[in-house]
């Protein structure tokens, strides 16, 4: 006689935030930059190192998605996420705010603990790669 054994059971993950969440003035924004583009083409944000806070947001155009990024489509837009900023990035809000002296795309990061006095460049901590 045989003795079957039963796979180990698996706790529920719980479900991650998206990537990233685009604010109704955000997605106006960037699709007014999109429609001077070329078809296909979407919003790359990552993370660099550098500034005195140790990294910075960076965006670019893209027409491509690599196998890794993850591609949030909302509200009209499309905005892929570098592979390498995913754990950086998880539960972020991205706005677009204008005041009298300038306008820019801002970053509402959870996973943010410090930015510099200038504010273009912050610390970030990743989301762990086992959360659940």
């Amino acid at each position: 006689m045989s003795v079957t054994e039963t796979p180990p059971v698996r706790p529920a993950r719980r479900s991650l935030p998206p990537v990233i969440r685009i604010t109704d003035v955000a997605a106006e924004r960037l699709r007014e930059i999109l429609a001077d583009a070329e078809p296909g083409t979407a919003v790359r944000v990552g993370i660099e190192n550098g500034g005195c806070a140790g990294m910075s947001y960076k965006l670019d155009f893209t027409t491509e998605v690599a196998p890794l990024d993850s591609v949030v489509e909302d509200k009209g837009v499309k905005v892929v996420v570098d592979s390498k900023a995913v754990l950086f990035l998880i539960g972020t809000e991205m706005d677009f705010k204008t005041d009298r002296v300038s306008s820019q795309f801002v970053f509402n990061n959870p996973n943010q603990t410090s930015s510099c006095g200038c504010g273009e460049s912050v610390a970030i901590t990743p989301v762990a790669a086992d959360a659940s």
